[in-house]
């Protein structure tokens, strides 16, 4: 399940397809809190204004790319630890080795299956929920 004693986890998707940005939310709203950006630029704002649990980046995007958003958040020093899935339609296997290299955690591919990406959500949020603290009797 995707709270922890009633606190839901935010996801935060990064993709300049609207289309996209809404099949992400049908796929993980019902469970998580999606928040999503057009470009690395506002999603760099949101990180830094919001407590993100799961990011979701595509790395097709004008501008700063998806690859190089990856590369500046994992050289924050807060950021290091924050599951980074990228979700694109590159599907090469050098694609997915320049994802990795960037320091993406997961990578996966559009068109994405729902149950799929809830799945792979879902275990790096609970991987990331602090250990509640058993009571004494």
């Amino acid at each position: 399940m995707s709270s922890n004693l009633g606190h839901v986890s935010t996801v935060l998707t990064v993709d300049d397809s609207v289309v996209m940005q809404e099949m992400i939310k049908r796929a993980l709203g019902r469970d998580y809190r999606v928040i999503v950006a057009s470009n690395a630029v506002d999603a760099l704002a949101l990180i830094y204004h919001e407590k993100i649990s799961v990011l979701l980046l595509d790395v097709s995007m004008p501008g700063i790319d998806g690859l190089e958003f990856c590369r500046t958040v994992r050289n924050l020093p807060q950021f290091r630890d924050l599951p980074i899935i990228m979700l694109t339609a590159r599907d090469k296997l050098f694609d997915k080795v320049q994802g990795r290299l960037a320091g993406a955690t997961e990578y996966l591919t559009k068109p994405f299956d729902a149950n799929q990406l809830q799945q792979v959500v879902e275990k790096f949020i609970n991987e990331n929920l602090p250990a509640e603290v058993p009571r004494e009797a």
